[in-house]
């Protein structure tokens, strides 16, 4: 597996990124000839806007038929509470796969909208001090907010709207990534 860094975009350049998402993200899918090795877990929890972009991001794909096992919705969310819990069991049903983690996350004030994907896994809560299982062999986040003293109240404070836009880019550019892969695979 190539290791191919961290890359970044911005929610303003929307088509852009969409298509800069899509066009790297099919590099790593092409590392996989089999559509079942691909997973996508979208961390986060419903009850805190701030913190459902994992969840909107699993939901927006089922509802567009995404081909891949996806967990983590705006149904059954993978949180704090669960999270240890589901990874192992995601881990035992897929052993061989490759686990896309999706995360909101918080940043310096002029990363907020950035969109980021990472070789290696994501520290879920750690922004906010909680300690919890790392989760992903690429990560995919989304800053919604400045970092401060007072984090989880800010998680709180952001628009459902800025969520929703950032969700639609990672939908949109994962979608994309998948379609291209899809042409190669099928010539």
């Amino acid at each position: 597996m190539k290791n191919l860094g961290i890359f970044t975009t911005h929610v303003d350049e929307r088509y852009g990124a969409v298509k800069a998402i899509g066009n790297y993200l099919s590099t790593y899918f092409d590392s996989y000839p089999r559509y079942d090795d691909i997973i996508i877990v979208g961390i986060g929890t419903d009850k805190c806007i701030g913190d459902c972009l994992g969840p909107l991001v699993g939901t927006i794909l089922i509802r567009k038929n995404f081909g891949f096992p996806v967990y983590g919705t705006l149904r059954r969310p993978l949180h704090a509470l669960n999270l240890k819990d589901r990874v192992a069991y995601i881990k035992s049903r897929h052993p061989n796969a490759f686990i896309i983690a999706i995360d909101a996350c918080l940043g310096e004030n002029d990363d907020i909208g950035t969109i980021q994907i990472r070789s290696g896994p994501i520290d879920p809560g750690k922004g906010v001090g909680k300690n919890l299982p790392s989760v992903g062999d690429l990560s995919i986040i989304g800053i919604v907010d400045k970092l401060n003293s007072s984090s989880s109240a800010s998680l709180h404070n952001i628009r459902l709207s800025f969520v929703l836009e950032i969700g639609e880019i990672i939908t949109e550019g994962i979608m994309m990534g998948i379609n291209s892969r899809k042409l190669i695979v099928e010539n």
